[in-house]
């Protein structure tokens, strides 16, 4: 299965995102949409799973959970908004990852694209930075993968550009 994952959109939608998900079965949101406009073009376009943001006013927050977890093609996946990174994990996180850890770990929040494995949990961490223009990051982002057999593979990153200034 093909993913296409952002965050951190803040109510704005690159259009050139829907050529980099063009193959993509689904489409992931680790939260802050922003507002429900965002929300409604990725369901229009591919099968949405999202989760809601801290920025999130109450009509995302009753149309998206703050944590989602399933799995998809054998892998076990958790997509939450904030929730750190390896060694480095919210404490909200932190018990779960403890006693149950997933195998791929999604999140947003930090607008730091990272994709990196935790040795000590045995997953992959995915933060695909920030697809908005609202925040601190120079560079907007996003990522793409295949999930077969359990396991992450051909993951591409797109730059979309530098972020632009709050008008």
């Amino acid at each position: 299965m093909r993913i296409g994952l952002l965050s951190d959109t803040h109510g704005y939608l690159d259009g050139q995102l829907f050529d980099f998900f063009a193959e993509c079965e689904e489409v992931w949101h680790a939260g802050d949409i922003g507002d429900a406009e965002v929300a409604d073009r990725l369901e229009a376009f591919r099968p949405l799973r999202a989760v809601y943001g801290n920025i999130d006013a109450p009509e995302l927050r009753h149309r998206f959970p703050e944590d989602l977890r399933f799995t998809v093609e054998g892998l076990d996946v958790w997509i939450t908004h904030i929730g750190g990174y390896p060694g480095r994990y919210d404490k909200r996180v932190r018990s779960v990852m403890a006693e149950d850890p997933p195998g791929l770990f999604i999140c947003g929040h930090s607008h730091i694209l990272k994709v990196m494995p935790d040795k000590k949990y045995g997953l992959l961490h995915i933060n695909p930075g920030a697809a908005g223009r609202q925040g601190f990051h120079h560079m907007r982002t996003a990522v793409r993968f295949t999930i077969s057999e359990g396991k992450v593979s051909e993951l591409e990153l797109i730059e979309l550009g530098k972020r632009a200034e709050r008008l």
